[in-house]
């Protein structure tokens, strides 16, 4: 009798947890998104091995939908390549997908020492919103940005002048351009330039960010194999650190000097606005490190990009130099001023960054919590690439998405690159968007309509427009494969 009871009791409190685990069983939980079968160990990673991953991302999407999953390793990637797939991402689980995974390669420097990690790399911290709006504030408002013209003016003055000097000439236009973004930033952040045009330390400077840039986009074994990471079996980290502390080395010692003056001198750049918010002097080092390192390159490649889509497209260079000409009095400089007038001028820019992003899978964002994305599960600490690349030659988007046609803005003016069009993300969206986008369309702009009204360009070595080489090459910014060559000619 004691035992049948003593049965009952046990059956009795058993139930509800069986009901749950019945509950539970009985409930769908949302499947991963499809992707190709991953091999043991290695999962995705011969699938996706290649020099232009947005590429090979893209035509993954192709076989297996919008929104993909890949196991690269021991590490889960969702990859993001439609619009639907962008929106709901970047805007209806911004707040979720927002996070960050600091890569092996940066981790001597930002994982070690967090109070370091201000900018693309950390998560959204309150540390990041108020270094955010310190930014906006002093580097990115409209009237900061309207402040900065005379700047941007007087530096393209300088490009100008040189390449005057190299009429006839054949030169790889890039070089010139890197000197005119590089120093435009080092006016914004120090008051000073730090490259020469032909100057040796221009070329090793230049060579020295691409590098940086490249480490820090290379596929690493050990970001795939934790585990591994002690080994840095390719040696990107210790490059890595390298890099970084050769780039330093331009600006440390004005952030010495400027942070020995005097407590309370009136801030006349945003290396005083720094000091005199409190940041450490390694803090800002590598605040800069960061800057000048993403935002040359992407202004020099984009404006470099633009130039030979319009080189290509002899059609589409008239209509922008009539509409130069038309606009800019002749022997007048371009003025920022003028670009209110300039609509072609800005559909060629748009143009340019929806053929070539300057990132084009953004940087890599970390899920926060586990959510679900068109009914897909997304698990917490999930890597997730929104291709922006792939998204803007979708052709059930985008009429003839391979051609330059700038005419499509004109056409749709209203679409434009703040992150509320989710078809066309250069400069991403959500709360990582790009802080400095209204500066570097400025200043692609700028030196744009300037070198194409001062200057006629021809190819060398016979090479007709249609057979410039517009291969890529992949980084975290999207770069020409091969240097653009032309030689100037000044318009009289």
């Amino acid at each position: 009798m004691a035992l049948a009871l003593l049965f009952t009791m046990l059956l009795l409190l058993s139930l509800p947890f069986i009901l749950i685990l019945k509950h539970s069983k009985s409930t769908k939980v949302a499947p991963l998104p499809p992707g190709p079968k991953p091999w043991p160990i290695l999962g995705n990673l011969l699938q996706t091995m290649g020099k232009k991953p947005h590429l090979v991302l893209a035509q993954l999407a192709k076989v297996h939908g919008p929104l993909i999953s890949l196991r690269l390793g021991t590490q889960l990637l969702i990859v993001g390549s439609s619009s639907v797939a962008a929106t709901e991402i970047i805007k209806s689980h911004d707040r979720q997908l927002s996070g960050r995974h600091i890569p092996d390669v940066l981790t001597t420097t930002f994982g070690t020492h967090p109070e370091l990690n201000r900018l693309a790399w950390t998560d959204l911290t309150d540390e990041w919103r108020s270094f955010r709006a310190l930014m906006r504030a002093n580097l990115f408002s409209p009237k900061m940005v309207d402040n900065q013209s005379c700047i941007r003016e007087k530096k393209v003055g300088e490009m100008l002048e040189y390449l005057g000097t190299k009429e006839g000439e054949v030169i790889q236009i890039r070089d010139a351009i890197f000197v005119f973004v590089f120093n435009s930033l080092g006016n914004y952040y120090f008051s000073r330039d730090f490259v020469t045009f032909d100057g040796e330390e221009t070329e090793n400077v230049s060579k020295l960010i691409k590098e940086t840039m490249k480490l820090w986009s290379s596929p690493n074994i050990s970001d795939f194999y934790p585990l591994l990471s002690f080994l840095d079996l390719q040696g990107l980290r210790k490059k890595s650190d390298e890099c970084v502390r050769k780039l330093r080395l331009l600006w440390d010692g004005y952030i010495r000097d400027r942070r020995a003056t005097e407590l309370g001198a009136p801030v006349s750049d945003f290396l005083d606005v720094l000091i005199q918010s409190g940041f450490s002097k390694e803090q800002i080092s590598y605040i800069f490190v960061e800057i000048f390192g993403a935002v040359s390159d992407s202004s020099t490649s984009t404006i470099e990009w633009a130039m030979a889509e319009l080189i290509k497209s002899p059609e589409q260079m008239k209509k922008l130099l009539k509409e130069l000409e038309e606009a800019i009095p002749a022997g007048q400089m371009v003025k920022e001023s003028d670009l209110a007038n300039l609509p072609y001028l800005h559909a060629c820019v748009k143009e340019t960054l929806r053929l070539h992003p300057p990132a084009p899978l953004l940087i890599p964002r970390r899920a926060t919590e586990s959510c679900q994305v068109m009914n897909y599960t997304i698990p917490k600490d999930a890597q997730l690439l929104v291709n922006v690349w792939a998204i803007a030659r979708d052709p059930s988007v985008w009429e003839e998405p391979l051609s330059f046609k700038p005419e499509r803005f004109i056409v749709n003016s209203e679409l434009d690159y703040k992150g509320n069009n989710f078809e066309y993300l250069p400069f991403g969206g959500g709360r990582r968007v790009c802080a400095g986008m209204a500066v570097a369309t400025r200043q692609v702009a700028l030196a744009l309509a300037s070198l194409f009204l001062n200057f006629e360009w021809s190819l060398p070595n016979n090479v007709l427009p249609h057979e410039v080489d517009m291969d890529e090459s992949f980084s975290l910014t999207m770069m020409k494969e091969q240097p653009l060559e032309l030689i100037p000619k000044q318009r009289k």
